[in-house]
């Protein structure tokens, strides 16, 4: 079992219809993998499972080696989380808002402080740390919520779509950061529809119809061809 996030046989359905169909797949400790699929393909459901706003009847979750079924306080304390939809308080500040999430974390006092301070450095956010997050733009906006996701220093990062939105500018400065996450031993998961997201030597599932069509390395899998145009065969096959 890999020490960072597997996921095995995971199946959901709403209603009749089947979300996602024993999807599986594994993260290896500091591996950086991008779950690209189109709009619909299951990735939304995924997360919600992995996050436990879901819960799976059917498959396995393993955060860090934490069993998400029979330990979810373990397995949650081990995952960072950017959400899709912004779940910020537009009216505290950016302090005020990492602070609070801190305390719902329950870290220790002593260290809330220095962690925000360290986690607003690595972003390029310290200026910003007294502005309330109303005033922010969308860049800032993403940089706070992934310095959020930070704090609890944990072994696994998940993003749910985290630059929907954003100019190029901004899309490119958050992916840079968060493969450099990756290189200092982070396990990633990055879901897009994007493939400009996505870099040759990233790890690649590809996501369908709530079924996983491809497992590997980007640049092996495309082969010769474009990436866009690669996906665009692969879910057009299996429609």
């Amino acid at each position: 079992m890999a020490k960072g996030l597997t996921v095995r046989d995971l199946s959901f359905d709403y209603g009749p219809k089947r979300a996602l169909d024993r999807v599986s797949f594994a993260l290896d400790q500091g591996m950086f993998c991008a779950l690209l699929g189109p709009n619909g393909a299951g990735k939304s459901t995924l997360v919600s499972l992995m996050t436990r706003l879901l819960v799976a009847p059917e498959g396995d979750i393993s955060i860090a080696g934490h069993d998400l079924r029979h330990a979810p306080r373990q397995a949650l304390a081990e995952l960072g989380v950017v959400f899709q939809q912004p779940t910020l308080d537009l009216n505290l500040t950016v302090r005020q808002n990492l602070s609070y999430f801190a305390a719902l974390h329950g870290l220790p006092a002593s260290e809330v402080d220095g962690r925000i301070d360290m986690a607003l450095g690595q972003l390029d956010m310290s200026e910003r740390a007294g502005e309330k997050v109303g005033k922010l733009n969308g860049g800032h906006r993403r940089r706070m919520e992934l310095a959020r996701a930070l704090l609890h220093q944990p072994k696994v990062l998940l993003l749910d779509e985290p630059t929907v939105g954003l100019d190029a500018a901004a899309r490119h400065a958050i992916t840079d950061h968060v493969h450099a996450l990756a290189k200092d031993d982070m396990s990633v998961l990055w879901t897009t529809h994007l493939t400009d997201e996505v870099r040759d030597d990233d790890h690649l599932l590809v996501l369908h119809q709530g079924r996983i069509l491809a497992d590997g390395t980007t640049g092996e899998l495309r082969g010769n061809a474009k990436l866009s145009d690669w996906f665009l065969d692969q879910t057009k096959v299996a429609s």
